[in-house]
């Protein structure tokens, strides 16, 4: 089992953003962080982050884009 990383390390763990992201910083933002995936919402990153697996976030991601209830732009 490995250690959590600390905030500091989460603080510069290359944090990324959709390109369909508001210019107004109101979105979710994502870190891989392996073996997990940190999920934070860009508003209230004193909240931390959501970590979980690899393979669930890429099902999940997966399963948004073949969503027939997401419409594109």
């Amino acid at each position: 089992m490995s250690e959590a990383p600390t905030a500091a390390q989460l603080a510069t763990a290359g944090w990324f953003r959709s390109s369909y992201s508001a210019v107004n910083n109101e979105c979710v933002e994502v870190a891989y962080t392996a073996p997990l995936v940190r999920i934070r919402d860009s508003k209230s990153l004193p909240q931390g982050s959501l970590a979980i697996g690899t393979s669930a976030f890429h099902l999940f991601v997966s399963s948004v884009k073949n969503s027939p209830y997401i419409r594109p732009q």
